[in-house]
């Protein structure tokens, strides 16, 4: 991860109140980068590091008062912005779920089976950069 995007991550963390780590476990899993724009089988397309999904385009283009073109360029192509969206995801399902682990899987999806194998992927991720530990029950039972 870059300079810019590490301080992009903390900096969307701190101000939306969510675990670094885990802002990090998703741009792992994610994979994206500054200006990609990845299509999905149902028409919508996820932009750049944080891989935001174009339903947000709307109601983020109203937010900020600018057309739609406009606000998926900037979710797109500023790294910033980007990590700030995702943030703001993370923070609007930790406040309706209460739970960081639904959060985590609902940045994917809500269907129960794809959002949990996706939490699942960002733990791994996580695990895999130290930012997390197994517990010692975990580690007992391999």
């Amino acid at each position: 991860m870059s300079k810019v995007l590490a301080a992009c991550l903390m900096l969307a963390a701190q101000t939306y109140e969510v675990p670094p780590a885990v802002m990090v476990g998703i741009y792992q899993v994610e994979g994206g980068r500054v200006g990609l724009e990845s299509p999905n089988t149902n028409g919508s397309h996820d932009l750049g590091p944080m891989q935001i999904n174009t339903i947000w385009v709307p109601q983020l283009a109203e937010y900020w008062g600018v057309n739609h073109a406009t606000a998926k360029r900037w979710i797109r192509d500023d790294p910033c912005t980007n990590m700030g969206v995702s943030a703001w995801i993370l923070r609007r399902h930790l406040n309706e779920t209460g739970s960081l682990s639904r959060a985590i899987a609902w940045y994917h999806s809500r269907t129960p089976s794809i959002g949990y194998a996706y939490k699942g992927r960002v733990i791994k991720a996580m695990r895999r950069s130290g930012l997390i530990k197994n517990s010692s029950s975990e580690t007992a039972s391999r």
